[in-house]
């Protein structure tokens, strides 16, 4: 797979093209259903298909001071689209003067001049230009006009209860699941575990000193944690997948004020530290408890490590 990044990313002689445009931040369910439908369209057409990606995410320059909890980086990103059969990454620098083009002069510039673009795939809530002003009718229009087709793709929706009300999978929904530390619903919609990518720096040392080392991994600022807890994880490093116990939150027991993220890798003592790493949240088995002995909290992590086991079936 190709990757571009800014306006001039795109090598020259590029030709005809499918396209798809989006932050595509965990690339979820819904979003591999639109990767799906647009490589399906290149296939019949026999031409490559190139994804549009915003850096930083929009509503960080729109609303500035926010920034949702980023669920997957670039590099993550970019490996999981080009496993869904995408030939081209093209990561556009989200700014003021982008957020302020015109939706025609946004489709003429990237999709016509760009790319020339014989087919765009959408969501079906998709919207572009200045004030989001554009949405799939308006894309629709613009094809007529410039040459090129284009599709809204319905969002992934599944009953949540067996009432039969139904929840969209949308990157906003697993935000908010992962918040509230439901990682199980989070991996459902992303149909895999939400993953924590970061280095293991060293801490305090104290699980050390408890029988239970941890790596603590450095993470990017926007990641999206979970809340506070203890979760049965996969922990990945250098190809090997190990099952872990993960420790998220501040370590009451000790009168902890940074949050941290640690976790005991189980049956290995191999020196973690400085090792890029990878964590996937597969269970929350209880919140942060605070304890009022060392004894406690040894009895209660060995339980951690019992119930991580039986959850992950090692």
């Amino acid at each position: 797979m190709q990757r571009w990044r800014g306006l001039d990313g795109v090598p020259s002689g590029w030709g005809r093209c499918v396209v798809t445009i989006g932050v595509f931040d965990g690339v979820h369910r819904g979003h591999q259903q639109l990767i799906a439908r647009a490589v399906e369209h290149g296939k019949v057409l026999g031409l490559p298909v190139v994804l549009i990606t915003f850096d930083p995410h929009p509503a960080s320059v729109l609303r500035p001071g926010t920034y949702p909890p980023r669920l997957t980086s670039l590099t993550r990103r970019a490996e999981l689209v080009a496993e869904l059969g995408i030939d081209a990454f093209w990561v556009l620098p989200f700014t003021p003067d982008l957020a302020r083009v015109a939706p025609d002069e946004f489709v003429h510039t990237l999709l016509v001049d760009r790319l020339h673009a014989a087919m765009v795939v959408v969501g079906r809530n998709f919207t572009f230009g200045y004030r989001a002003a554009g949405d799939v009718a308006e894309l629709e229009r613009l094809g007529q006009r410039f040459g090129f087709a284009a599709e809204g793709v319905d969002l992934v929706a599944e009953p949540s209860s067996p009432a039969g009300s139904s929840v969209t999978f949308s990157s906003t929904y697993i935000r908010a699941s992962i918040a509230a530390g439901d990682v199980r619903a989070a991996a459902e919609a992303l149909g895999r575990p939400h993953r924590l990518e970061g280095v293991v720096v060293r801490g305090d040392q104290r699980g050390r000193e408890l029988g239970y080392p941890t790596a603590n991994l450095e993470l990017g600022e926007h990641d999206a944690i979970p809340a506070d807890g203890v979760y049965a994880c996969w922990f990945h490093h250098r190809g090997r997948r190990r099952p872990a116990a993960t420790s998220v939150g501040t370590n009451p027991t000790f009168s902890g004020r940074v949050r941290t993220v640690e976790a005991f890798v189980l049956d290995t003592d191999e020196d973690l530290y400085g090792a890029r790493v990878a964590v996937d949240f597969v269970e929350r088995l209880r919140g942060m408890d605070r304890f009022d002995s060392i004894e406690e909290l040894i009895a209660a992590m060995d339980g951690d490590v019992a119930r991580t086991r039986e959850v992950l079936g090692v």
